[in-house]
């Protein structure tokens, strides 16, 4: 199998999996370059999997069906572009041979999901969509920070090797952002070099694993003592309960510069 992420809009990545012959994309928000991976390599694609409603990550769903006649599988609670199968946590869609579990992970929006292939060439895979980043996690649009912390413990109780294809090209600015709470992590500073490496030569950041988030983002790390000191130090008023260290970091994060 080989996993593509292809560009679109400014930061946006558009997942696209293949046997050679057969094709899955996540989150198509724009159709062109999906269309052209496609010539490109001479693929039929299958299906088209949904995270959520967001039109980054749905605008091109239409265009796509129209083209290559792909079934469409998305959140059953959110307003995907019809027709499409809507799933929840438990269902398990089948393709291309491999079978992906359905996780609900609200937070960015009320009905968001993942779906995580326990092996795909040895390893497992994430498509997260807009929920957890390398080193950070999606905005509140719709959810709770409760919601989103427990979306974000399900995913980080996920195996270690497990490849995270996330939607955004946010790694360096979260990075930054995880040095100011974590100044002396030492993992973090050793990912962050790579990183900037990495998008020096013009290269995607991602995916990432669940072992490294678990190594340097700091929402998968509240429950750790300096972490929770970092969101005191920055609002003296923050609840000290897990989840109220969690909402503190991410309003900082919404504030950072």
């Amino acid at each position: 199998m080989k996993l593509i992420p292809l560009p679109a809009f400014q930061d946006n990545y558009l997942w696209l999996l293949h046997d050679g012959r057969r094709a899955i994309v996540v989150d198509p928000g724009d159709a062109q370059p999906v269309l052209a991976s496609l010539q490109r390599d001479r693929l039929q694609l299958d299906a088209i999997l949904v995270t959520h409603h967001h039109p980054d990550h749905v605008g091109g769903v239409d265009a796509l069906r129209e083209a290559t006649g792909a079934a469409v599988w998305g959140p059953a609670r959110e307003r995907i572009p019809p027709p499409f199968a809507g799933v929840a946590e438990g269902d398990v869609v089948n393709l291309l041979g491999l079978s992906f579990q359905v996780l609900d992970v609200p937070g960015h929006t009320a009905g968001h999901v993942a779906y995580w292939c326990r092996e795909v060439d040895g390893r497992p895979l994430l498509f997260c969509g807009d929920t957890l980043f390398s080193a950070g996690c999606g905005r509140l649009f719709e959810g709770s920070p409760a919601q989103m912390l427990a979306s974000l413990d399900k995913l980080a109780a996920l195996p270690g090797d497990t490849q995270v294809c996330c939607t955004h090209e946010y790694t360096l600015s979260n990075l930054k952002f995880a040095r100011a709470v974590e100044p002396g992590n030492v993992q973090l500073i050793q990912y962050q070099q790579r990183c900037e490496e990495l998008r020096a030569r013009d290269l995607p950041t991602l995916p990432s694993s669940i072992g490294q988030e678990r190594e340097v983002n700091p929402f998968l790390r509240t429950r750790l003592p300096a972490v929770a000191q970092a969101a005191r130090a920055h609002d003296a008023a923050a609840p000290p309960d897990e989840v109220g260290v969690f909402a503190t970091l991410r309003h900082w994060k919404n504030q950072f510069k």
